[in-house]
């Protein structure tokens, strides 16, 4: 019997949002797509929400991707740019969650580690070693869709681990793994 599934990955950012897909067929990794959402052209910060929810919709309608892994933030010492890539994260997981599908956060270093076996690896060192274990004829100018295409071979080496990250199965799992009640 065949199983067959599909894995987006997002590597969130108010700049550039690279994203990919593979497909799983009987524990097979197929590539299907890998691009880019390119945003620096816009100046309002609501636009580029707006438009990373809308992509991430669409990305989920046209593949109908059964789980979504997307890279979590990294700690920086910019507050304001840790702020931006967590509401650019947010609004992407908001759009999976609004269609049912289950996400799982992977931190930079465990992505990179699953696919060079390094934690420490370049993006480039990143983008050569998928090359090389999907057959992609040639890497795109901006390394983003790589990072997102990344995160779903990252999902998919870590499918059936009881500790890959956070995971969220809908509206109510992530209210209850990251709400906290206000004391009045």
């Amino acid at each position: 019997m065949s199983t067959e599934k599909i894995i987006l990955g997002i590597d969130p950012g108010t700049t550039i949002m690279g994203f990919g897909l593979i497909k799983v067929v009987n524990k097979k990794m197929q590539f299907v797509q890998m691009n880019e959402l390119l945003l620096q052209k816009y100046d309002d910060p609501y636009t580029k929400l707006k438009l990373i929810f809308e992509r991430t919709l669409e990305l989920i309608d046209t593949y109908h991707p059964d789980e979504i892994a997307i890279e979590a933030p990294f700690f920086g010492k910019n507050v304001q740019s840790m702020l931006k890539l967590g509401r650019a994260q947010g609004v992407a997981m908001a759009a999976g969650l609004s269609r049912q599908i289950p996400i799982t956060e992977y931190l930079p270093k465990k992505i990179k580690m699953a696919i060079t076996g390094n934690g420490n690896a370049s993006k480039e060192q990143v983008a050569k070693m998928l090359q090389n274990m999907l057959g992609l004829k040639s890497l795109p100018k901006n390394l983003d869709s790589t990072d997102g295409l990344a995160a779903a071979v990252c999902h998919f080496y870590n499918e059936g681990r009881v500790e890959v990250g956070k995971s969220y199965s809908g509206w109510d799992a992530f209210v209850k793994q990251n709400g906290k009640r206000v004391k009045k």
